[in-house]
């Protein structure tokens, strides 16, 4: 018996992949498309992100009517974009009411392209895929921040930028060792930056495959084991779909946080 479950999983004699969901597949017939030796397929991440970005764009501009009386669209727009306003300003000061733009489309991306994931579609036929799982994607978004870091800071600061890496106060003959140290950490913040998105995502949308395993094996077993291990993790899969749909918003929140921490870096040499 073949079934499918959370739109991505092979469930085959009752058994479940939990790492099924999150293999990316070459959609449309492209999967010969190269260019150099290199396959550019369209896949099924690719396809979420656009979906995801789709819905960016009609949520913003749904909501950018500015009427004299805010509908909730409009409020709930108002309310994300002054979220992220008062999260540059809180960090970075008047300065980083430049950032808003980006800081808004980066928090609002992660947010949406969470949330799309875990929605139920694949009870109408519609099988999610979470781009946010997968290190590629996370990765490309940090470095995307870490770049705007550099180029911020050396436009700004030129190579007085470098004094970021050694505290002020550090003493003279602590500064070959101080500086090293400070610059390796400095380097490793885009790889955990994005790791931090990937391994939360990650992990929770695992830990959801393996409960319904769970309740699919008791299930099959009989009525004893579908009462003694399939319905409390039935009851489990509640509860941790309520905590990824939190867990969405804060990955989300502390991508955003991190990212205007690293521009008042940039910005003010703290």
């Amino acid at each position: 018996m073949f079934l499918r479950v959370t739109g991505t999983s092979t469930v085959a004699e009752g058994k479940v992949d939990p790492v099924h969901q999150f293999t990316i597949e070459p959609l449309f017939g492209t999967d010969h498309w190269s260019i150099a030796g290199h396959n550019i397929a369209f896949t099924n991440s690719a396809l979420w992100m656009v979906i995801t970005t789709l819905v960016l764009i009609v949520f913003v501009g749904g909501g950018a009517k500015k009427a004299q009386v805010p509908g909730r669209w409009q409020m709930a727009v108002e309310g994300l974009t002054g979220f992220v306003d008062t999260l540059l300003q809180s960090n970075i000061g008047d300065a980083g009411r430049k950032y808003l733009p980006y800081v808004f489309s980066l928090f609002t991306f992660i947010l949406f392209a969470n949330l799309l994931g875990l929605l139920p579609l694949a009870l109408v036929g519609i099988h999610p895929f979470t781009a946010t799982s997968h290190f590629t994607v996370t990765g490309v978004l940090a470095i995307m921040s870490f770049a705007i870091v550099l180029i911020v800071g050396f436009a700004k600061h030129g190579f007085h930028f470098f004094s970021l890496f050694v505290p002020h106060g550090t003493p003279a003959v602590m500064v070959p060792v101080i500086f090293p140290i400070e610059l390796i950490s400095f380097l490793v913040r885009p790889f955990s930056l994005g790791l931090r998105l990937f391994v939360a995502m990650m992990a929770g949308h695992v830990l959801l495959e393996v409960l319904s395993g769970f309740v699919i094996s008791g299930t099959n077993a009989g009525v004893g084991t579908f009462f003694l291990a399939g319905v409390p993790s039935f009851l489990l899969m509640i509860g941790i779909c309520a905590l990824e749909l939190l867990v969405a918003g804060i990955q989300a929140y502390v991508f955003a946080l991190l990212t205007c921490v690293y521009l008042n870096d940039a910005e003010n040499l703290h």
